[in-house]
């Protein structure tokens, strides 16, 4: 890894779409301590958006970490105690409530994305858009088992349903990839909202030429001009050379997790 601190510039929109009358996602930007989140709620108006804003309210309050592993231990911790405030909720209702989350972790040169359920993160790296999380879903279990294929898994008629969540059990299944950023790497953190519409090649040409902000804005109005079916909620963070964007915490000008 260079020595020189990587600036970078990041930026988030949420929309309830064309279709939805209520949004239930909700996001996280906080440039300050390394941590970006998507969070796409389950199980109603006043259910699922009370879910995702439970992870966005408890991962809000992580703080400077010391260290990396200090930064993934309070993104774990936090997560936890969401976990366990869903599930409180929902046993208070009656009723099985949810959200998925996607997150990067960024310090020390490093990276983390950490995820459950369907929303993606994204790596787009010398110009190429490959796809760090891999969806929790049955459709996706099936793809891996050989048992469809990647054209049938398009309008699989159980594609949209869900193998992991957070609040949906004691236990939170989470998976996690790491490594280490490159200057110019952009992430692309989104709901299936996203997905529904756009191919993988579609997001990756609309953000790497344009400033977070108008990448971000750029993918909401593509949704929406093709029906937003969905809520749909994209974070976007760019990583340059020097100082060129927003200036990190001197502990995070570099990027882990």
């Amino acid at each position: 890894m260079s020595d020189v601190a990587l600036s970078f510039e990041s930026f988030g929109v949420s929309h309830n779409g064309c279709v939805r009358e209520h949004n239930e996602d909700n996001y996280l930007v906080e440039p300050r301590t390394g941590l970006w989140v998507v969070a796409d709620g389950m199980g109603g108006h006043e259910a699922g958006e009370v879910a995702s804003a439970s992870i966005v309210d408890h991962l809000a309050t992580i703080g400077i970490a010391s260290s990396a592993p200090d930064l993934r231990a309070r993104f774990e911790d936090r997560l936890s105690r969401a976990n366990a405030e869903i599930r409180r909720i929902s046993e208070s209702r009656g009723i099985t409530i949810g959200s998925t989350v996607a997150a990067l972790l960024a310090m020390d040169g490093r990276f983390a994305c950490l995820w459950a359920g369907d929303s993606r993160v994204y790596l787009v790296r010398n110009a190429s858009i490959s796809q760090i999380s891999r969806d929790h879903t049955e459709v996706q279990e099936l793809l891996d088992r050989g048992m469809i294929s990647a054209a049938e898994a398009l309008t699989w008629p159980r594609r949209n349903v869900i193998t992991h969540a957070v609040g949906v059990s004691d236990e939170i299944v989470i998976d996690f990839q790491q490594g280490e950023i490159m200057p110019g790497d952009i992430f692309v953190l989104c709901t299936d909202g996203l997905t529904a519409h756009l191919t993988d090649a579609e997001i990756g040409a609309a953000v790497v030429s344009a400033t977070p902000q108008a990448a971000c804005e750029n993918l909401l109005q593509m949704v929406l001009a093709r029906g937003g079916t969905d809520n749909v909620t994209i974070v976007l963070v760019k990583f340059a050379n020097g100082h060129n964007g927003q200036s990190p915490h001197p502990d995070l000008s570099r990027a882990e997790g």
